[in-house]
Order: C-alpha cells, then structure tokens, then sequence
C-alpha cells in the first residue's frame, strides 16, 4: 500500500509539474515566454540551429581559404600593387577586369599616358618585369607600361582595351608569340560577354582589401599558392608561390603551321593599320619559352616587312615551361633593350639620338 501511495503521489507530482508548465503560458501566445519551463522547449531548437550556423560559416571559411583569395599570400600589396591573379578556382584572374572595367583607374591611366607600350601575353610581362627594364626607362626619362595579361591574350581583348584608353603611346613593343589569334581567351570571354561580369570583378576587388588587412595580421592562415601582384603605375608583375612548378630551358620550334600563320598575318595588318603610330615605331619581338615558335614569328615579320627583336642567349630557363625564370629575364630585357633602345629614342623623340639606327633580329636562333 505504501508503496502504491509513492507512485500515485509521483504520478501526481508529474501532473502538477505538467500543470505548471501549462499555467505559465502567457495568454497571449504570441509572446514567446523567457522563464519557466519555456526554456526547456527552446534550448534545442536554437543550439540546433546555431550548429547548423556554425557549420555553415566554417565549411565557407574552409572554401574560401583553400579555394579563394586567401589561398594566396598578400606579401605584394602596396600603395602602387594590387593583386592581379592568384591561383585558385574561386579567385582566379582580376587583372582582365580591372582594365576591362577600369576597376584601378591609376593603372588605366598609367598606361593610356605611357610613351612606350607594350602589348602580349603573360610571358612578355614577366621578361619585361625586370630592374633592368625600370633601370632603362628611369635614365630615359621615358614612361612606360606593360599591357599584357595571362591566357596568352591576344589582340580580341586588347583591341577592346586600347579603344577605351585611347593611348598616347609613341611606340608600341608587340609579343607576337599567339598576339595575331582571332580567338576570345576564357577571362576575355567573361569580361566581353557576360553580363554579370562586373559585380564579379567588382567584388573580387572589394576582397582584396579584406585579404591584405586579415594575412597581414596572421600571415599562417593564408595559403602559399601561385600569386600575382601588378603595379599600377608600370604593368610590372612580381610574382611568388613559384616552388610549385617546374623549371624547363628555353627551346626553339622551328615548324610553321602555314595556314595559321596566314590568318594570323592578315590579323596583325588589320590590327598595326589601326595603331596611331607609323611603322618603324612599332617593335616585334618573341619572348622565348620551351618551344618557341621563332620561326612562325619570324615568318609573321618578314611578311609585314618589320624586323623581329628576338635575343637569343644561351642557358636561359623558364620557371614553368612557358615563363622565364628571374633570372634569365634580366638577361633576355637587356639584349632586348640593348638593340631596340636606338628604334626607341629614335621614334620619342631623344635628342642623344643622331641618325637612323637599324634593329635587325640577332643571328643564331
């Protein structure tokens, strides 16, 4: 009997326990109660929810730091430096929008006021990111910029750029290395073609402020993948996360795949038509690689009646297969300047220049 009444008088417990709980309720059930037995119910839902948050917010943390902007360092940020590319597939190229879009109005500026202009790929960009280069136009008094861009752009994207920047550039230097291809790179494709393409690059822009600031503070959370860093005032690249590759000597192929060159030739008559400037001041030239079609741009020279600037030095190498290597880009912009610097001064204007002064292709390739 005792131990009847014991259950009975928990079992009534329970019911007054439960009772409470539903005397608590406020008669308006729209307010959400705060005390009693309302935190019982609420407690789980919310931790739930918060776990779910959680997990939300480090999964695209963890994507944004293995697979965007702070996969790269930001070592090469500076008053004159924004960061061009970087080497992830939720960051990728900038630098086709910022021009694209005039997204860093100093750079845009720079270059539509330079005085000698160089046009190509990324290959150009990074021979011609050289002391020896800023050394040369320094002492010449001359302003410079080097307008070329990754994925081996060619003349379909710069056409579009030069007729925004309408540039004043007295001399152009052209790497004719796949310049002369009527074909949209996939940068070239997004910045021409997609109409959302500027809030992309806009917000990538918008990023970099952050990623300077956050791996500047904790540099060990950023990653060490391939990154690129332009300057404003020049084009120049500097460049880190170069381990990750291979380093290759330059070589020369010398097969010519006539019927591509053909069009490539009839591109560039179109294109050189169109350039403010004669002739004689437009410079061809070839930076070598592993591989490098000599003969095919040899051949696109010749054609054009124009001579071809192309050192060739023994021992240079590559970082990658297709970059030259720090190095043997000093190297290859001084026997590169060493030949076009009298063409240069000759077409700016430079009185310590005095007669004509041929540029002939070196002999050995």
């Amino acid at each position: 009997m005792a131990r009847q009444r014991s259950s009975g008088s928990r079992h009534a417990n329970n019911e007054t326990m439960a009772t409470r709980c539903v005397r608590a309720e406020p008669a308006n059930r729209d307010i959400i109660p705060t005390r009693g037995c309302a935190g019982l119910f609420d407690t789980r839902p919310r931790l739930y929810i918060a776990l779910i948050l959680c997990a939300i917010l480090g999964t695209y943390g963890y994507k944004v730091r293995t697979e965007g902007i702070f996969s790269c360092q930001a070592t090469g940020y500076a008053p004159d430096w924004y960061l061009a590319y970087c080497h992830a597939d939720g960051y990728g190229d900038y630098e086709h929008g910022a021009f694209g879009f005039d997204l860093e109005p100093a750079a845009t500026q720079f270059a539509a006021g330079a005085t000698v202009l160089f046009l190509g790929s990324s290959r150009m960009q990074h021979a011609l990111s050289t002391k020896t280069t800023a050394d040369w136009f320094s002492s010449a008094a001359t302003p410079y910029y080097l307008m070329g861009f990754g994925y081996t752009e060619n003349v379909v994207f710069v056409r579009e750029i030069l007729r925004k920047l309408r540039p004043s550039a007295k001399v152009y230097v052209i790497n004719v290395d796949g310049f002369f291809v009527l074909s949209e790179t996939p940068p070239a494709k997004i910045v021409l073609r997609d109409s959302n393409a500027r809030i992309r690059y806009a917000v990538k822009r918008a990023w970099q402020s952050l990623h300077q600031r956050i791996c500047h503070s904790f540099a060990a959370i950023c990653g060490d993948n391939y990154v690129i860093f332009r300057s404003r005032k020049t084009g120049d690249y500097r460049v880190w996360g170069l381990d990750k590759f291979k380093s290759r000597a330059v070589s020369y192929d010398r097969t010519v795949n006539r019927a591509e060159t053909d069009l490539e030739i009839a591109t560039a008559r179109e294109f050189l038509r169109d350039l403010p400037v004669n002739s004689p001041c437009v410079i061809l030239t070839m930076v070598p690689m592993a591989g490098t079609k000599i003969d095919k741009a040899k051949a696109i020279a010749a054609a054009l009646d124009m001579d071809l600037v192309a050192p060739d030095l023994e021992g240079l190498r590559t970082f990658d297969g297709s970059h030259l290597d720090r190095a043997s880009a000093e190297r290859w912009s001084q026997a590169f300047l060493q030949v076009a610097a009298p063409r240069i001064r000759q077409c700016t204007g430079d009185a310590r220049l005095t007669g004509t002064a041929a540029v002939s292709t070196p002999t050995g390739q």
